[in-house]
């Protein structure tokens, strides 16, 4: 027999189990990441719009929803897909489901009268909010320090 250095523990899995089970190992992975649920969206302001650029692959135009009620914009995509496959011995399934809805306040500045230009390529869904006249006008001004 030989000799072994005792490294304070009874049981050497011990340790691993214990961690296992205080830890949320069972909601680690990315399907219960809520972070992940909405996409990343970016909004610029220029002279006569605003940009609204939504990371959205993966879907079609036809997915997308978007909507603007009381100062709402709601941008929402669902999309889902269900494969079969069927041999003599087995039936193999398959499905995937993904949706997200994103919601902003818009500014007074944009003209809720005028159409939002809407397009979808490479993934990233482009909106275009045009400004009324008088937000147009209303330019910042660049004040000089001295």
């Amino acid at each position: 027999m030989s000799l072994v250095k005792f490294n304070g523990k009874r049981f050497p899995w011990n340790e691993s189990l214990v961690d296992f089970f205080n830890r949320d190992a069972f909601i680690d992975d990315d399907f219960f990441n809520l972070e992940k649920s909405h996409p990343s969206m970016n909004v610029k302001e220029h002279d006569g719009d605003f940009e609204i650029e939504i990371a959205a692959p993966g879907f079609d135009k036809k997915d997308f929803e978007i909507t603007i009620k009381d100062d709402i914009l709601e941008v929402s995509a669902k999309k889902s897909k269900e494969e079969t496959e069927k041999d003599e011995d087995y039936t193999r399934r398959e499905f995937n489901y993904s949706a997200f809805t994103r919601t902003m306040q818009l500014p007074n500045s944009v003209d809720q009268s005028k159409d939002v230009k809407a397009t979808y390529k490479n993934g990233i869904l482009k909106l275009n909010l045009l400004k009324m006249e008088e937000a147009k006008e209303n330019q910042k001004k660049v004040i000089e320090v001295v």
